[in-house]
């Protein structure tokens, strides 16, 4: 999208769910990250701003859609910074093929994983926000938000976490077809998954989930693993969507 960064405050919409603080004293773990963006202008202010923020490590840039999936598959980043609005392919349709199956080369053990991706726009729009979160996406920020946020963002979904819009995604069901043959009957998820699965609905971090529950971190990262795995979800987002479609969790109501 054509326009330069300037990195300038400002508030996120009524649906942005902003990414949960990092304390100064805990030490972050480094996270690669890809740049895509059309306007050279913007996406070199993005790599020079972000590049410094504590714990990221920008590996490359893409000027188009078609470079960014090359260039992800080949460098192997944590998280692809990806642009809605750019030549070739747009941000919505290059996550989607990204995310669609194992990256290129594989890692000794097998495929590799695909990257996490952030969609980053300078329009604040649901239709961008439903269709990035229904690519696979997991997050969703404005250019304008200041540059720690955008790196937090960053940080928080290289961590696993997602940034859950719940309008966007209550909209994205509605939809969609609520008999998701993807999703498993409730019986599956044990008492205290469902319970996870219902605060991750309500944008909840991990660390935020085991203080609620009144459990340890690592216990609540075993409880979204096993979410995951018995949904059959791509990412934290996925298996939201899936818990709307089938019942699992209504919209607007909690616990």
């Amino acid at each position: 999208m054509t326009g330069s960064y300037a990195g300038a405050a400002a508030t996120p919409g009524p649906d942005a769910a902003e990414a949960p603080p990092v304390s100064p004293a805990t030490p972050l773990a480094p996270v690669s990250l890809l740049i895509a963006d059309d306007d050279a202008v913007t996406r070199s202010g993005l790599c020079t701003l972000l590049g410094p923020q504590p714990g990221i490590t920008v590996v490359g840039e893409a000027a188009d859609g078609v470079k960014a999936v090359e260039r992800a598959r080949l460098l192997r980043p944590d998280v692809v910074l990806m642009d809605v609005r750019m030549p070739r392919l747009d941000g919505i349709e290059a996550t989607r093929r990204l995310l669609a199956g194992p990256a290129e080369p594989t890692t000794p053990t097998g495929p590799a994983e695909p990257p996490k991706v952030v969609v980053i726009t300078t329009f604040e729009n649901d239709g961008y926000v439903t269709a990035a979160l229904g690519a696979g996406a997991s997050g969703f920020v404005l250019k304008r938000l200041p540059v720690p946020k955008i790196a937090e963002a960053v940080r928080v979904v290289a961590a696993g976490e997602a940034i859950l819009f719940p309008a966007a995604l209550r909209r994205m069901v509605t939809a969609r077809p609520r008999d998701s043959a993807e999703a498993l009957p409730r019986a599956a998820l044990t008492g205290r998954e469902e319970e996870v699965l219902r605060l991750m609905a309500t944008g909840l971090s991990n660390p935020e989930i085991a203080r609620s529950c009144g459990v340890r971190l690592e216990t609540v990262k075993t409880h979204v693993g096993n979410v995951l795995t018995k949904l059959g979800a791509q990412n934290r987002t996925h298996a939201v969507v899936i818990a709307y479609e089938t019942g699992l969790v209504v919209p607007g109501v909690v616990g």
